[in-house]
């Protein structure tokens, strides 16, 4: 499966330097966004694990920026902050942060503190994951549509958490098929059980909008955009 990928919304390019080759050494991936406008957008366009997000940027608040990814997603996110006083950690963590950090921290903190808040959601799945129309429970198997409750098989709901985990991310059918039913079998089932989720979560499943199919490459989760 591709490497985490952490969004970096920093604005100090000696800081972005730094820690990016702190990241990549530890084997995550790293985009990067100067600015409040600009987290948002990268935030559309990439499926990222984790958020690590300066609170004064130009262009808008870190803590605006928490609040409009709080809307609509429950990625882990860190706060980096020149900013050390209490009210800001308390703001910060009321607003749904995981951690919020001091920038006098060393790099090799700051990548410890990821790791640390990646794996209490990795235990922590119960968490309901909402995106627009569509809610998921990955720990009640439980799945909404506007509301109503959607009855998936346990093959169903398996394909899908891996689709949700990995918004935006081009999944390549041999990946799924390992990922879901292992290295034996008939890889056909990928776009079969692909077409039965489209049935139940589709608007329309003849013009899917959240399961996109990757001409010749696979299939991708595109949930709706951050506003």
């Amino acid at each position: 499966m591709p490497a985490p990928t952490v969004l970096l919304v920093e604005d100090e390019p000696e800081i972005v330097g730094l820690l990016t080759d702190f990241l990549a050494v530890e084997g995550f991936g790293v985009v990067a966004a100067g600015d409040a406008p600009a987290a948002i957008d990268a935030l559309e366009r990439n499926g990222v694990d984790c958020v690590l997000l300066d609170v004064m940027l130009p262009g808008g608040s870190g803590f605006d920026v928490c609040r409009r990814i709080r809307e609509h997603s429950d990625v882990p996110l860190l706060f980096l902050s020149a900013r050390g006083e209490d009210d800001d950690k308390l703001r910060g963590l009321a607003l749904g942060a995981d951690d919020y950090i001091v920038k006098s921290a060393t790099p090799a903190e700051v990548v410890a503190r990821i790791k640390a808040v990646l794996r209490r959601s990795d235990r922590s799945a119960a968490r309901r994951r909402r995106f627009g129309r569509l809610e998921v429970d990955l720990a009640a198997h439980e799945v909404l549509v506007g509301g109503a409750a959607v009855s998936l098989t346990a093959r169903e709901f398996e394909l899908l958490t891996l689709f949700v985990t990995h918004p935006r991310q081009v999944l390549t059918r041999e990946q799924i098929f390992e990922q879901v039913w292992g290295s034996w079998g008939d890889r056909s089932a990928v776009s079969v059980y692909v077409r039965r989720l489209r049935d139940k979560l589709e608007a329309d499943a003849r013009h899917p909008q959240l399961l996109v199919t990757v001409w010749g490459v696979g299939y991708r989760f595109d949930p709706p955009a951050v506003r």
